[in-house]
């Protein structure tokens, strides 16, 4: 087997001074806070709040006049939908195209009433129906509230056709209760991670950014962008009648979850050596996820601005680039996936050997693996395998669909942040062996590799180890 010629000498992490039962005291630590914060979600409030409106006059076309429940800061957004109801006695399925016409107006605290729109927005809608039931759609959504009450006149064109028997009209905002634990939990997260951070910074204040491991300098990039990942001016997307905090929030998110993705590559990759150029080392992995990067911002800014000024919009709908733009990602993931499986199995190949090496290289995957996971089974709880499917594309888009959605994806990024910023913070003695170096030479012939990293599953045998291990080596040395 190819060994690497050139080995990283990086400061001894806390990593190697666990014993057995101390790692699965942290895998546990690391449950709990997670399963905790699931249980807390879950009996949580409802991520919304909505009212009905059911018309059963001058159907199918309207024009139907709607007024908004009364609103505040802490609703946030408000959506407009409809289910159509039918006669169907054939219970036949059909999908028919029609056209909606909708006209805006907001009510101001002196009851006066303001335009939002001089001619009427104009969009094309296709119900769906299966069995006398149709699909709820999407008719209008305002990103933000300048109004306590909005007033929408909605027409349609093209149902005659379908004997409709009433029209269901579903105001939906956010709850003020699930917007209040919101900026709670958000806020609990941002004094931990700033705590965490300026605890992970300290410890390794007295050692040369030279020595530090590949994980200990990526450490100290992502827990900031932790920070802003968590977002310490979220508050102001409810207090402030603006665009401008919504699309920060959506650069701190898209920023840290791109950020991590590099962190995985060049982890797995630059464990292996200590001289990484520019050009050959990174160029590829910043190609790679800096296409996701930008995409994802071009993608937000976009709907952001079309929802700003045409609040009927919907680009899942209304764009026909959304299928595209959906494939272009699988494809640029997948081909993510790919690459990072190689440098994963190249890894383990290569230094499996390596015991110290071989320890780093299983917490790091067994970490990364729980994190996979759990967003993959949330993405399909959330959207199902029919991520391609038109239902999919035209449902009500907010960004979690429950409490414990929002509180499994925040608490699953914190926590393995934190269990990373322990296990990778530099050990008690590290100060003592400034300069640990993972070499074959390390290798007892006469000692299983358990026993060589957890000793007798004693701290205070495992550093012995280690010191001696590091002695051994100056001594060769002069």
């Amino acid at each position: 087997m190819k060994i690497p010629s050139i080995l990283e000498s990086s400061v001894q992490m806390r990593l190697y001074t666990l014993s057995k039962r101390q790692f699965v005291l942290v895998f546990i630590c690391f449950f709990m806070a997670f399963g905790i914060s699931l249980l807390i979600g879950i009996a949580g409030p409802n991520i919304q709040a909505y009212e009905l409106q059911k018309q059963v006059e001058n159907l199918p076309n309207g024009p139907f006049e709607l007024t908004s429940p009364i609103l505040n800061k802490f609703n946030k957004s408000l959506w407009l939908t409809t289910a159509i109801e039918v006669d169907d006695a054939s219970a036949e399925t059909f999908q028919k195209p029609f056209n909606v016409s909708i006209m805006l107006r907001g009510v101001a605290q002196d009851s006066s009433q303001e335009k939002l729109t001089s001619v009427p927005y104009n969009r094309s809608r296709k119900l769906s129906c299966e069995k006398g039931r149709c699909t709820e759609l999407l008719l209008l959504h305002l990103l933000t509230l300048k109004y306590s009450t909005y007033i929408v006149t909605v027409s349609f064109q093209g149902l005659e056709k379908h004997h409709v028997t009433a029209i269901n009209f579903y105001f939906r905002t956010y709850n003020p209760a699930f917007s209040n634990m919101m900026i709670w939990f958000r806020f609990v997260f941002l004094v931990i991670t700033f705590i965490i951070t300026c605890m992970f910074a300290h410890s390794l204040r007295k050692f040369s950014m030279r020595d530090w491991s590949i994980e200990q300098k990526w450490l100290s990039v992502i827990l900031p962008l932790l920070l802003l990942y968590n977002d310490p001016i979220y508050p102001l997307t409810l207090l402030v009648d603006s665009w401008i905090p919504i699309l920060l929030d959506n650069v701190f998110q898209a920023t840290f979850l791109c950020a991590l993705l590099l962190f995985w590559l060049c982890a797995y990759h630059g464990i292996r050596q200590s001289d990484r150029k520019w050009v050959k080392f990174y160029m590829i992995k910043l190609l790679i996820v800096g296409v996701l990067w930008v995409s994802t911002l071009v993608l937000t800014s976009w709907q952001l601005y079309c929802s700003l000024y045409d609040p009927t919009f919907n680009y899942k709908v209304d764009s026909g680039d959304f299928i595209g733009m959906v494939i272009f990602f699988l494809v640029v993931g997948g081909f993510y996936v790919l690459y990072l499986l190689f440098l994963v199995i190249r890894a383990f190949t290569e230094l499996r050997s390596l015991p110290y090496m071989n320890l780093r290289l299983k917490v790091m995957t067994m970490l990364m693996l729980v994190v996979v996971a759990a967003t993959i089974t949330i993405t399909i709880m959330r959207y199902g395998v029919n991520i391609l499917n038109e239902n999919f594309v035209t449902e009500l888009s907010t960004y979690y669909k429950n409490c414990a959605e929002f509180l499994a994806f925040y608490s699953l990024l914190n926590c393995y942040l934190y269990t990373m910023a322990f296990v990778y913070s530099p050990s008690k003695n590290a100060h003592k062996d400034t300069y640990f170096k993972d070499n074959p030479t390390f290798s007892m012939l006469n000692e299983s590799e358990d026993e060589l990293i957890y000793g007798s599953d004693s701290e205070d045998g495992v550093h012995t180890s280690l010191t001696g291990n590091n002695r051994h080596m100056d001594n060769e040395e002069e």
